[in-house]
């Protein structure tokens, strides 16, 4: 599995692992802007700041052990830094939105060192496809998440160009006769689809699914940059081929209901009945105004 981390970290320095990781930068800082909270976790890939564009005033950066050996550690006590630890936060720290984030946490996405419903905010970026139990990294995911927490995953798409390429390697392979894998080595991708289905099973409600990443199977940048134009035709035509996806989901919990403000659930005043005082008529003198009396 190191290996694996080791190889997937090495390919996202190549020229088509860059232009995926500026896609999925961009849509990260689209997907968190305007989810709001108190505490935000990444799992892994300290090259992609996922959080950068989130305002929540705790947010958290955890690598696994392999990943923890490719990137320095945090800063020691007493150094600034714009990592925020478990513990909580001085009141005086810098949290403002755009500051990357360093390795303050050393968790394992099956173990993760929180309490349950204690986070609003966990990113996932190719972790569950290193993951050596991605059912039970989800699990532990929708353990921490609070009810109505979100939950960003990325991933490869195995339905790709990209993807269609990496297999055609392998079947080579398979066959004796050799060839160079153009994605990372990482096993088996997992498909939209199959997340799909194992985030309803676990109550999370699918919010958006988009893809990226277009252009054709190429190793230098000079024939990403040829084939530019692609991304805008692919995101017509065949949308859901790209060679990266991003899901954004919400976790629900049966029963449970949301308070809302007083002043939206109050219901308006109703007008009530006012009592009448009502005057007895007072004869006039003089008989004036009195009845006619009839005689017997």
């Amino acid at each position: 599995m190191s290996d694996e981390i080791i190889g997937l970290h090495h390919w996202f320095d190549s020229p088509p692992g860059r232009y995926l990781l500026a896609w999925e930068q961009e849509r990260y800082d689209e997907m968190v802007a305007d989810v709001f909270g108190y505490h935000a976790l990444q799992l892994g890939m300290p090259g992609l700041q996922g959080l950068r564009a989130n305002r929540m005033p705790h947010r958290w950066l955890a690598l696994g052990a392999a990943e923890a050996l490719l990137w320095p550690p945090p800063p020691a006590s007493g150094a600034p830094s714009t990592a925020h630890h478990a513990e909580g936060d001085a009141p005086g720290e810098d949290r403002a939105a755009g500051a990357p984030l360093r390795a303050a946490l050393l968790a394992d996405p099956v173990a993760l060192p929180f309490p349950e419903n204690s986070l609003d905010l966990v990113l996932l970026p190719h972790a569950l496809e290193l993951s050596v139990d991605p059912h039970a990294a989800l699990r532990e995911v929708h353990r921490v998440l609070m009810p109505e927490g979100r939950l960003v995953v990325s991933g490869l798409n195995p339905v790709s160009l990209w993807g269609l390429r990496q297999r055609r390697v392998r079947l080579y392979q398979r066959l004796g006769g050799g060839g160079r894998l153009y994605l990372p080595d990482v096993g088996e991708f997992i498909g939209h689809w199959r997340l799909r289905d194992w985030l309803r099973l676990l109550n999370f409600e699918i919010e958006t699914i988009s893809f990226g990443a277009y252009r054709p199977a190429v190793r230098s940048t000079r024939w990403l940059q040829r084939y530019e134009w692609v991304d805008a035709v692919g995101a017509r035509w065949w949308p859901i081929l790209g060679a990266a996806y991003m899901v954004v989901a919400v976790k629900r919990v049966h029963g449970m209901r949301l308070l809302e403000p007083s002043w939206r659930t109050g219901q308006a005043p109703q007008g009530r009945a006012a009592p009448v005082a009502v005057v007895p008529k007072m004869p006039l003198p003089g008989g004036i105004g009195e009845p006619p009396r009839r005689g017997r």
